[in-house]
């Protein structure tokens, strides 16, 4: 639930700050009501202060408030849960309780055989190749 508030919080914001894109705008804008910062500010820290005075002064309206934020909240998980099932009933390739052919773990099976035995033509190393520093084409030219 808190999602949807937020979202509602930004998506209201956007569409305030748009306006300031776009220059055709700001002349009907300044036909318009004007907003002072510091009442805006006052005013929305009042609001919370009552709203968080509710709690107090009437406390079944918030134990009620609380119940149906949870209630809402189950409600929403288990629409999810059922948009969920309806997409992978749609869009799934194989069968529900066969796992994907396509999907790679990057797990790799051990081999009964050790890396010497596997193959005994490869070449063993006591220190680790490097690669030898290049010798300069124009020097070698000169030469």
């Amino acid at each position: 639930m808190w999602f949807f508030v937020k979202a509602a919080c930004w998506f209201s914001l956007v569409l305030v700050l748009l306006p300031f894109l776009d220059p055709s705008s700001t002349e009907k804008l300044q036909r318009g009501p004007k907003v002072e910062i510091g009442d805006t500010f006052s005013a929305a820290s009042e609001a919370f202060q009552y709203v968080s005075a509710i709690c107090i002064q009437k406390p079944d309206v918030c134990e009620k408030g609380a119940e149906t934020f949870v209630a809402l909240g189950h409600r929403a998980r288990e629409g999810a849960r059922i948009a969920y099932e309806f997409l992978d009933t749609q869009f799934a390739e194989t069968d529900a309780g066969a796992p994907d052919a396509k999907i790679m773990t990057g797990t790799v099976t051990p081999t009964e055989t050790s890396h010497d035995e596997a193959n005994p033509s490869a070449p063993t190393f006591k220190r680790t190749p490097v690669p030898e520093k290049r010798l300069d084409p124009r020097a070698a030219v000169a030469q």
